[in-house]
């Protein structure tokens, strides 16, 4: 019987070289088909929890178990969508998913019709032979999510997938993810730093500390969906998310600001 559970974070920790500790003792539980976001002040380490997911990095302490196996490298049922959607600029959009099927075992003709399969799923299929530099921010970032679901990965990991884009974008591009995780049933990790995004995709929501980060706050939204921002249980927990956060970015700021301050006396 396949376990409920997909991922298992035990008291994982990253801490650099040099001695800068980034993640400490973070321990989280996702379930099969689970839609999860972090959020947390700028640089508090959501990003390299991240990558230690996808394994990037390793991990100073702790496991971090797939499918109950501990797992210590990169892996195909782990796939990252990044800011920066990473394409190939001079490819078309079809040779940019096609470059992704390189290895696989598959006939020329299958590869083809899988390629095309993803292409119509991401609403870009008559663009196919676009080549990227032509496409808009939004378009660019559905190209990689497509290439992404091409792979089949169990875990789908998003960094902050869509910040660089305008609002209307970000608005149609949420409503494509969610069609896309209720279609596919995907495990989706997703970084952001909007509170609206995270109550507007998330069944559980980690606030995550000031770094050295760790999970300050579970939310677990159970508002039915789609999800109407003007819906008053969405405002209320969009509020509460909201001032969660300010204090803990006060509570980082004001560490950081003494931190300075010890600083400057011992230069001095």
């Amino acid at each position: 019987m396949t376990s409920s559970l997909i991922l298992e974070l035990e008291h994982v920790s990253k801490e650099f070289d040099d001695g800068f500790e980034v993640v400490n003792d973070v321990s989280i539980k996702v379930k099969r088909g689970e839609f999860v976001c972090f959020i947390g002040p700028s640089g508090c380490g959501k990003t390299v929890l991240l990558y230690e997911i996808a394994g990037f990095y390793p991990a100073h302490d702790g496991n971090i178990k797939v499918d109950g196996k501990v797992s210590h490298f990169i892996g195909q049922d782990r796939i990252m969508v990044f800011q920066d959607h990473m394409l190939f600029p001079w490819k078309t959009v079809f040779q940019n998913l096609m470059f992704g099927m390189k290895k696989s075992p598959l006939p020329k003709l299958e590869k083809i019709e899988l390629v095309e399969k993803y292409l119509k799923s991401v609403d870009l299929l008559k663009f196919r032979d676009w080549p990227i530099y032509k496409l808009s921010g939004g378009m660019k970032q559905r190209v990689a999510l497509g290439r992404s679901l091409l792979a089949n990965p169990e875990i789908l990991l998003m960094d902050e997938p869509f910040s660089s884009l305008d609002a209307i974008t970000r608005k149609n591009l949420r409503k494509k993810l969610i069609n896309l995780w209720q279609e596919t049933q995907k495990t989706i990790l997703f970084v952001t730093h909007s509170v609206s995004e995270a109550v507007y995709l998330a069944d559980t929501i980690y606030l995550m500390s000031a770094r050295p980060t760790t999970v300050k706050k579970t939310y677990n939204i159970d508002l039915p969906r789609p999800r109407e921002i003007t819906n008053p249980n969405f405002v209320k927990i969009m509020t509460q998310l909201e001032a969660d956060l300010e204090r803990e970015c006060e509570f980082d700021k004001n560490r950081v600001d003494e931190q300075i301050e010890l600083k400057d006396i011992l230069i001095n």
